[in-house]
């Protein structure tokens, strides 16, 4: 159909596209495919330049870096056709492309289907922008898109769906996004992976986006969970930088006396985020295992009437800043290893102020006895088949100083258990993030003799 002033009307899937005659007039099937050839152009790219790392690009869930990747001849070559691909998608209008994006957003609400929007945020600066934009955050829309979105906090009314798969022979641990391996089969997406580490004076568990690089070098390191020596006390560790706006208004940065011989330039800062404490079993009573999660970055205020949980927007780069400050000025390489947020308030505030700014305490939920089945018992709405001790449900600890509702603390915030052999359960929802959770969920895999 001929419009007026050199403009096209085509009909694409019931949508009216305008479009100018001069630059493109495509299906939108062909439109589908040159992201898809765009997307694994890209694909390519990462694997030659990270064949010296031997790093294995599982997730397409990747946004599209924004600085410029290794050179090379073969390289070049494919990011010169890469980019002028991309140049004839940047000047589709705002308009246009933001409606498709919101389509696609409403249309693609599961793995892998949902890879379709990561491949839009990876055309280029706009077309990242505008779907960063329409997609939203867990919270709002109870779907996790982006890597950003594991370590933003879960939907409020129902919690996100997840299992985890363990590997005794490498000490590894996966956590997807699915009811379980039998439902989900192949199209299950991976979240996260952890690698135990034992060590002679505590246990590690590293955690990355990928199954094959836990690497604290690799941009695909997320931080990971430390015990002490007992395995009663284990600290959360994130190797990223929480922002300014994630903070409680009274933290401040506490540097550990403590330092560790790093090269110049490596990111091997990590961030105390939250504590999980086992109490320990001295009478050997029988019982599931008693544990206390202290959230350090997420104040009790967040579950209270009106309140909200510090929601990390995108990665930021302020950790190689602040080691390359740190190397550059300390002739010996040294930098802290862990930094800590103290929770202090140095300034007078009135009293409720304080309480509000409290971390959140989480506690598990205590079992009934079932006399018939001789067994402690708890409802896992069919989530957990196999009864173990690592089984738990975790709900908020809350004074009645601090105004949570009755309601508010009977809800389950995360739940764990077991329904095979080296398959588990997780089901977390708001206030915590999908690695926080996998990261307390981790702390139940390490041997407790004490606490049993």
């Amino acid at each position: 159909m001929k419009m007026k002033s050199g403009f096209h009307l085509i009909e694409v899937g019931g949508l009216a596209l305008v479009s100018r005659s001069t630059p493109i007039i495509m299906q939108f099937r062909s439109i589908v495919r040159e992201l898809k050839e765009i997307g694994e152009g890209i694909s390519n790219m990462y694997r030659r330049g990270g064949e010296g790392k031997h790093v294995h690009r599982h997730g397409k869930s990747h946004i599209a870096p924004e600085c410029s990747l290794p050179s090379s001849s073969s390289s070049s070559s494919s990011s010169s056709s890469s980019s002028s691909s991309q140049s004839r998608w940047a000047n589709l209008p705002p308009e246009l492309l933001l409606d498709i994006i919101q389509r696609l957003e409403a249309s693609e609400t599961s793995w892998p289907s949902r890879r379709a929007l990561v491949a839009c945020s990876s055309v280029c600066r706009l077309w990242r922008e505008i779907t960063k934009d329409v997609v939203k955050t867990p919270e709002q829309c109870g779907l996790l898109t982006f890597p950003i979105s594991l370590k933003q906090p879960g939907p409020r009314d129902s919690p996100i769906q997840c299992f985890i798969r363990r590997e005794r022979v490498s000490s590894t641990y996966c956590l997807y996004l699915g009811l379980s391996p039998a439902l989900s089969g192949d199209m299950s997406k991976l979240l996260l992976a952890a690698k135990k580490i034992r060590r002679a004076t505590c246990t590690e568990f590293l955690i990355s986006l990928v199954a094959d690089d836990f690497s604290r070098t690799s941009n695909t390191y997320i931080g990971k969970l430390r015990s002490n020596f007992l395995g009663t006390k284990f600290t959360i560790l994130d190797g990223e930088s929480p922002h300014d706006s994630s903070l409680p208004l009274n933290c401040k940065l506490q540097q550990k006396v403590h330092l560790k011989q790093v090269l110049p330039k490596v990111a091997a800062a990590n961030y105390k985020v939250a504590t999980v404490s086992y109490e320990l079993n001295v009478l050997r009573t029988r019982g599931p295992r008693r544990m206390r999660c202290t959230m350090h970055l997420i104040p009790i205020s967040a579950i209270q009437e009106g309140g909200s949980a510090p929601t990390p927007l995108k990665f930021t780069n302020y950790l190689n800043e602040h080691v390359s400050t740190t190397t550059s000025s300390d002739s010996k390489g040294r930098k802290p290893e862990v930094v800590e947020f103290d929770t202090t308030d140095t300034e007078n505030t009135q009293e409720s102020s304080q309480r509000a700014r409290e971390p959140l305490v989480l506690k598990n939920k205590a079992p009934r006895w079932h006399e018939q089945l001789q067994c402690w018992c708890l409802n896992f709405k069919g989530r957990v088949t196999v009864a173990s001790v690592k089984n738990f449900q975790l709900v908020a600890a809350a004074e009645p100083c601090q105004n949570v509702s009755a309601a508010e603390q009977e809800k389950v915030i995360l739940q764990f258990g077991k329904i095979g052999k080296d398959i588990f359960t997780m089901d977390y929802r708001y206030p915590l993030s999908a690695f926080q959770a996998f990261a307390i969920c981790l702390s139940s895999f390490d041997t407790k003799p004490a606490c049993e």
